[in-house]
């Protein structure tokens, strides 16, 4: 058996002997003659109603009787077909069962790139996915920096290789330059094979220090943008051949998505880090403060412990009572334990210790004066801050001699009557975790002044109560100093509190209208689904919202009539809404509602109704009278949702299916939308795969003179030959090329193939289709007049077909591309004219070759239409002889239109009637050309 089905796949079965049976099966097959009779032989080809093309030969082992063959070859057709068909069904199951597999695959992916988990456990849990569709037991992940030609590991996985990853590990690329994963990066195209095929064809040096080599090893690049950026590498070291285009596909796709992940990922980890520099300056601006506060209250502190010492000095009755009161105070002020005063007697020669209180030393005998400490600071006349180390250099100096237990650290400032040194006021610690510091002695100093006061308060009472009315006047201006410190130190404190509570409803609210951000409907839808996830008879439903035609505002009365537009919105929504639900702006003019708990969707609906309604009636925006309408979705709750941004994904998916039904209106997010989301994903990623495979080709379709039928040029169309849904027509993707700003890659495309073909050679022009995405381009004519110089074609075979739309957009700019590319030979016609803005008054100024009628007008010159469509082709066809140019009528079908069109003095046409669009390989231009 042989057969050939209609997308020319091949195939067969044989007997283990038949080798005589299977060429004649070929050669039927063929479309060679029949064969010969034989009566040990049965051999016939025939088609199927499929189309498919089989053929059969069969050796007997007797001979058939005549009457016999036709019922049995009618037999074994019925088998064969049979068998086809159970084949060709079991393969459609494989490939379901294969496509729904992935599609699950593809959407645990996508769940995981969008979820909280930590990078390595999310990366991790990719590769178990990954490793459901694939071999990748060995599997690793690296991130590559384009501009360092550095490399970081942020997932390894293998079997053999006891490699470690370290993500935060920068490896440059000098570290590693035998290394197939760097080779991979620098190519920056998906590989394929064993490690040594890979190695030889990129030459690179075998270094085992890079792990064991692979049977097989497959390598795909992560992309952003034109940028490699990273890859993923799985490899089998026991299987060779194990991966095939489908699992680099599938590794391709899986390689954006992980990508998309670490972007995430990032910027969380972005948004992480700023919430902790923001809550670490919030804490160091509260430790300052703090510090303030404390700083003040040592200060009050210290004032009070002055102010006392100041009135001891007057109210105390003896100088011993003096003495110890004044230990208090110092005690309140820093470590007084060992404390004591010493004087200098009467006779000059003695030292006397009238207050002392020591925890080692507690009798202190009054002794002549020698080397202490004690004596070394009343020669010096100066305050003498020492530790032990100090104390044992001035010893060893022979300046002191240690009297008594040995202290640790040791502060002794002198006593002053007038300029003379009269005693000394001293502290120690006789402990390691106890010492004093400057500050210490700047108090003590001052605190020995007012000692000095007190011992002189008998010499002159009158100079005491004068010293005592000017430190109460010092006090008090040092008092009403503090109060209003402590006011403004007050007052700084609340406004912190005013501006922290400001930055926080900053942080959850929006703006301009001062309803809830994004941030906090987050928030309040993560709370609605823990509570339904615990009740699952709770409901609730998430609300997108859009104005319809907002931007018409903006342009026409300016940003700031908008602004109150938007303010509006936002008031009638509210007012529309129940008490508890929550309406939040997510920017522009975009609203999302959250209705919590709702009896069904039917409550839902009808809050939707009533905010459309509200949002219907008209106001006044500066100064004009605005009827504003909205378009809205709604997403009900649904257990498989694990985030609010899945909700909002989801409203807002159905918001846009209500604008494009026509707008002021509300739908619901359904199943049939998630399949139409998946199909535009999987087909946006196809775009892409064939972008990059050459996927797109170009279709000729020929352009005639209507006298004599002989063709003048060609139009050349784009087609897509898709892997799986065949060729494809510009409506079945034009749409989502300009959604995803890949169209205008693919018109670039389509022009390079033609600039290939006109550099062949031949007679005529080539017309192709600008869009008026590309007229708005400023540099569109000088990259296509260097497109037709690298190719070598001739420009004068070059046209552009543009709409008359694409010429109004930016007239100034429109003018002088066409000039420029009419001055180097590539004209200009006029696509679909007439169902534009016909624009008159502009069409003699620009340099137009041609006016392409539309084919709706074409097909109305037969038929009801023919009095309104003559009286058009009439106009148009007498506007062009005004302007000195030539006509085309499109989309001619049949003999009546092209009559008609001859008669109405039209020279050129193009349709059907002349040729369909064909590929060069079966209609060659320049036969078409010459024929």
């Amino acid at each position: 058996m042989r057969w050939l089905d209609a997308r020319g796949v091949v195939g067969g079965s044989a007997a283990s002997a038949a080798p005589e049976s299977a060429a004649i099966a070929e050669r039927l097959l063929d479309g060679h003659g029949p064969e010969p009779e034989h009566p040990d032989r049965v051999a016939a080809a025939w088609t199927l109603d499929d189309g498919t093309r089989a053929a059969l030969c069969a050796q007997l082992g007797a001979p058939l009787e005549q009457s016999a063959r036709e019922p049995w070859l009618a037999l074994a057709q019925r088998l064969v077909a049979v068998q086809l068909a159970a084949a060709r069904a079991q393969a459609r199951v494989e490939s379901l069962e294969k496509s729904e597999r992935l599609q699950q695959a593809l959407y645990e992916i996508a769940d995981l790139a969008g979820s909280d988990l930590d990078m390595v456990d999310m990366l991790r849990r990719i590769h178990g996915v990954v490793g459901g569709l694939m071999y990748a037991e060995n599997c690793y992940i690296v991130l590559y920096d384009d501009v360092r030609d550095s490399l970081r590991f942020l997932y390894f996985a293998d079997r053999i290789d006891t490699y470690i990853a370290e993500p935060e590990r920068e490896i440059r690329g000098d570290e590693m330059p035998n290394s197939l994963t760097l080779a991979l990066l620098r190519h920056g195209e998906p590989l394929q094979g064993s490690s040594a095929s890979i190695r030889e064809q990129l030459n690179v040096t075998q270094d085992l220090t890079h792990g064991p080599d692979s049977q097989d090893w497959l390598g795909v690049p992560m992309r952003r943008d034109d940028r490699v950026c990273g890859a993923i590498v799985v490899q089998s070291y026991d299987r060779p051949g194990l991966y095939g285009d489908e699992e680099r596909a599938l590794l391709a796709f899986v390689a954006q998505h992980i990508l998309t992940a670490l972007d995430r990922y990032r910027a969380r980890e972005e948004l992480e880090r700023r919430v902790a520099e923001r809550t670490q300056a919030l804490q160091l601006s509260n430790r300052d403060l703090q510090a303030e506060i404390i700083e003040r209250q040592r200060a009050e502190r210290l004032q009070r412990a002055l102010f006392r010492i100041a009135e001891l000095s007057i109210t105390s009755e003896t100088l011993e009572r003096f003495y110890a009161q004044v230990h208090d105070v110092v005690s309140e002020l820093l470590y007084a334990r060992n404390f004591y005063i010493a004087l200098i007697a009467d006779d000059g020669e003695h030292l006397e210790f009238p207050y002392s209180i020591d925890e080692r030393d507690p009798i202190r005998e009054s002794r002549r004066l020698g080397v202490g400490l004690t004596e070394y600071v009343i020669k010096r006349g100066q305050a003498l801050l020492a530790d032990r180390n100090r104390i044992a250099s001035l010893a060893a100096a022979g300046l002191v001699r240690s009297l008594g237990s040995q202290a640790h650290c040791w502060l002794g400032v002198p006593l002053f009557r007038g300029d003379h040194v009269v005693g000394v006021i001293a502290v120690q610690s006789y402990s390691p975790a106890i010492a004093f510091t400057v500050r210490d002695q700047e108090l003590l100093t001052f605190v020995a002044h007012h000692i000095s006061n007190g011992l002189a308060r008998k010499q002159t009472q009158d100079r005491l109560v004068t010293a005592h009315s000017e430190l109460e006047q010092r006090v008090a201006s040092r008092t009403r100093e503090l109060a209003q410190a402590n006011t403004e130190l007050l007052s700084q404190i609340g406004e912190r509190l005013r501006a922290e509570q400001q930055l926080t409803h900053q942080a959850l609210h929006d703006a301009l209208t001062g309803l809830p951000n994004r941030g906090q409907l987050l928030e309040r839808l993560e709370t609605a689904i823990a509570r339904a996830q615990q009740d699952p008879r709770r409901q609730f439903a998430v609300l997108f919202l859009d104005l319809d035609r907002f931007k018409l505002v903006n342009d026409s009365v300016g940003h700031s009539a908008g602004d109150e537009l938007l303010i509006e919105a936002g008031r009638r929504i509210v007012a529309a809404v129940r008490t508890d639900d929550t309406v939040a702006r997510l920017g522009g003019d975009e609203y999302a509602i959250l209705v919590d708990n709702i009896d069904g969707l039917r409550v839902a609906e009808e809050l939707s109704h009533r905010i459309l309604r509200a949002l219907g009636e008209p106001c006044w925006v500066a100064g004009r009278e605005v009827f504003p309408s909205a378009s809205l979705g709604i997403a009900m709750w649904h257990p498989r949702y694990r985030t609010g941004a899945e909700l909002l994904r989801d409203a807002d998916a159905a918001m846009y299916r209500a604008k494009s039904a026509g707008r002021d209106r509300c739908a619901v997010f359904d199943e049939a939308m998630r399949e139409q989301a998946v199909r535009i994903l999987d087909l946006e990623a196809d775009l892409r795969r064939a972008i990059n495979g050459d996927g797109f080709i170009a279709y000729y379709q020929p352009i005639v003179r209507l006298s004599d039928h002989s063709v003048i040029g060609h139009e050349a169309l784009l087609r897509w030959r898709h892997e799986r849904r065949g060729l494809l027509l510009p409506s079945d993707f034009i749409g989502l090329g300009e959604d995803s700003g890949l169209i205008e890659e693919v018109d670039w495309l389509l022009y390079a193939q033609v600039m290939r073909q006109l550099a062949e050679g031949g007679e005529g022009y080539v017309s192709v289709n600008v869009s008026p995405r590309h007229f708005r381009a400023s540099d569109f004519a000088d990259r296509l007049l260097r497109m037709i110089d690298e190719a070598g074609a001739d420009p004068h075979r070059l046209r552009i077909e543009i709409t008359e739309g694409a010429l109004l957009d930016d007239v100034p700019r429109a003018l002088r591309m066409l000039r420029t590319l009419r001055g180097h030979g590539v004209l200009a016609q006029l696509d679909d004219f007439g169902t534009g803005f016909s624009a008159l008054s502009y069409l003699h100024r620009f340099p137009i070759e041609c006016l392409k009628i539309d084919q709706s007008f074409v097909a109305g010159l037969v038929g009801e239409t023919r009095p309104e469509s003559v009286a058009v082709v009439r106009a148009i066809q007498a506007l062009a002889g005004t302007l000195g140019i030539h006509t085309i009528g499109e989309g001619v079908e049949n003999e009546a239109q092209l009559a008609a069109l001859r008669e109405l003095g039209c020279a050129y046409g193009q349709g059907y009637l002349f040729g369909h669009p064909a590929e060069r390989a079966q209609a060659p231009l320049r036969q078409a050309l010459t024929r």
